[in-house]
């Protein structure tokens, strides 16, 4: 059993964090984080499959890749880092260097990520001193896990993090997690930036197929705006700390209840990134049922929620099933329209549209009511086989485009 605890990134045992202002693109407000781990550990990451990518994508996966161990993440908003040659590497390992020598390490690694706009080299002078800014304000404090999830975000409107705690062989073990992401949301792997803590004791092979497994029903299942950007990572970070027994067999309730944990922390902040899309006045769920196999609801629901023409629809709370019929229609699936059923719901109502392929001859005045709802969900069932999935996004409104007009200024 999981239980939903206080915090993010510093719930658990041994892991502190800082933020600090390095005015690297920002004037009024931090924008550099910090996430140390008193205590070695094993890591884990998911990367973005965009061929083009982020220079800390590439450092990073070198060092989660291998068996060395990390005790920290710096992390700075504002710029990118991405498309910046063999300089943004090397800002990449000065930023490194910095924190270790900063924290006093020797024998473990530290990870860097990035943020913000593609194309520009970063401050790295700025960036350095942020970093020894950083390491003199460590905390293991909840307050100081929240100003770090603050100090990551970019468009973002809200911070992002969840803690749990779970029980293994009677230890109490805690992962938790903060992540940032608006817009350039379409994950080929996960979300924007992602960062992830745990003191549980596990097997690194095992805790890095738990997050791969993981990824496919949460982070790869959100879409914004269709873009996947260059800078997407999610790390996990696992300094044992809670002392429980090994957890080395995938077979195990053990492993089956960590894996539980982290879908706590990875369905919470997918969600919430697609709340938080660009512009987004709501969450847009949908949810495929009785498809052919779970693959094909992946696919039909995925090509739903990132339909430009629906997430408009939902934005004007218009009940235009054509647009969901016709998103469904073109996701390469072949299937029978006319045995399709959709139903929308939210926390104003229910009512369906949609039976058999044909609109029913609804209340548009309930419908809209339901479609004003602040999280609302599209149930489209395909009357197949038992395949079923579910994608999280957003509706698509004039402010989207007014944030993305002018991002780079």
């Amino acid at each position: 059993m999981i239980n939903k605890t206080e915090g993010g990134v510093t719930a658990a045992k041994g892991f502190s964090a800082a933020c600090t202002a390095a005015g690297i693109k920002y004037k009024d407000r931090t924008d550099m984080a910090m996430v140390m781990s008193s205590a070695p550990c094993i890591s884990a990451g998911t990367y973005t499959k965009n061929v083009v990518k982020a220079a800390p994508v590439i450092f990073d996966r070198q060092i989660t890749d291998s068996d060395k161990k990390v005790q920290a993440v710096v992390i700075n908003a504002g710029i990118a880092n991405a498309c910046t040659g063999e300089e943004g590497m090397g800002y990449c390992r000065a930023t490194a260097d910095a924190a270790k020598e900063a924290l006093g390490l020797k024998d473990t690694e530290v990870l860097v990520a990035s943020t913000g706009v593609i194309g520009k080299q970063l401050p790295i002078d700025r960036i350095v001193a942020g970093t020894k800014d950083l390491a003199g304000k460590l905390s293991d404090t909840i307050e100081a896990g929240t100003l770090a999830s603050k100090a990551i975000m970019t468009t973002d409107t809200k911070n992002k993090e969840i803690a749990f705690t779970f029980d293994i062989g009677g230890k109490t073990c805690t992962i938790g997690g903060m992540c940032k992401g608006s817009g350039m949301i379409h994950p080929n792997m996960c979300t924007m930036l992602g960062f992830i803590t745990t003191d549980c004791v596990i097997d690194k092979k095992l805790m890095l197929k738990a997050l791969r497994n993981d990824i496919e029903d949460t982070f790869n299942m959100v879409s914004v705006d269709g873009d996947t950007s260059t800078n997407d990572s999610v790390i996990l970070l696992s300094n044992g700390l809670a002392g429980n027994p090994v957890i080395d067999d995938e077979n195990s309730g053990e492993y089956a209840l960590f894996c539980e944990a982290l879908r706590g922390v990875t369905l919470y902040m997918a969600k919430h990134i697609a709340a938080d899309g660009e512009g987004a006045t709501k969450l847009f769920e949908v949810k495929i049922v009785n498809a052919a196999d779970k693959e094909e609801a992946k696919t039909l629901a995925l090509s739903v929620v990132k339909s430009s023409l629906t997430k408009a629809a939902v934005y004007g709370n218009d009940a235009n099933v054509g647009r969901i019929m016709c998103a469904l229609g073109y996701s390469g699936v072949d299937f029978d329209p006319y045995k399709v059923d959709i139903t929308v719901s939210s926390e104003n109502g229910s009512t369906q549209l949609v039976s058999n392929g044909v609109p029913l001859d609804f209340d548009e005045e309930l419908a809209t009511k339901i479609l004003s709802g602040k999280e609302v969900t599209a149930l489209c069932d395909m009357k197949r086989k038992d395949g079923a999935a579910t994608a999280w996004g957003c509706d698509l409104t004039y402010d989207y485009v007014k944030i993305n007009a002018d991002y780079r200024s």
